[in-house]
């Protein structure tokens, strides 16, 4: 189980660096003229993703849950490739990649680069999350985590960001 509890820890750090990007790439944005959509809904996404880190060890540890070893390491090598996809997200997007909703007038949207390439796909960040969302706490089979995380998910970004974001992403440059 420590290694479930440092995998989590590793997690929260990565995260913690990409809001440091994002907190860089905000200021940039606001530098040229930069305006934010949705700022309500962001403490709710903050709060239900610092709360899935800390359930997947809370469920794990609290009610002793097995790591069961064909599904654990598949959904750990899922959740790698979803941290090496959110990479390919943050990469593709550059200065405009953001935990907000920033856009800048005048500025064109990122397409053909990276995931985006694929029109049949409009928001592979949050794909990328949706499958993290589930397979982290299966890693140590923490099913209610998973499941929880996954309905409050949807309704975030189903209900909010992603119509914020598609709204906002309307006032750029094709």
């Amino acid at each position: 189980m420590i290694w479930f509890l440092l995998l989590i820890l590793a997690t929260g750090a990565e995260r913690l660096y990409e809001l440091v990007i994002s907190k860089r790439n905000a200021a940039l944005a606001f530098s040229r003229g930069g305006i934010e959509y949705g700022q309500g809904h962001f403490p709710w996404m903050v709060a239900l993703h610092t709360g899935f880190l800390v359930a997947c060890l809370a469920e794990v540890f609290l009610l002793d849950r097995p790591f069961i070893t064909g599904l654990g390491w598949t959904m750990l090598v899922i959740a790698l490739l979803c941290q090496a996809g959110r990479y390919w997200v943050i990469r593709a997007l550059g200065e405009q990649w953001n935990t907000r909703v920033i856009i800048v007038p005048g500025a064109g949207r990122v397409e053909r680069r990276g995931p985006y390439r694929f029109t049949w796909l409009p928001h592979p960040n949050y794909l990328i999350v949706v499958i993290e969302g589930i397979a982290l706490p299966l890693v140590h089979s923490a099913w209610i985590t998973a499941l929880a995380f996954t309905i409050l998910n949807a309704v975030l970004l189903l209900g909010f960001r992603i119509p914020t974001e598609d709204r906002a992403l309307k006032q750029l440059t094709p």
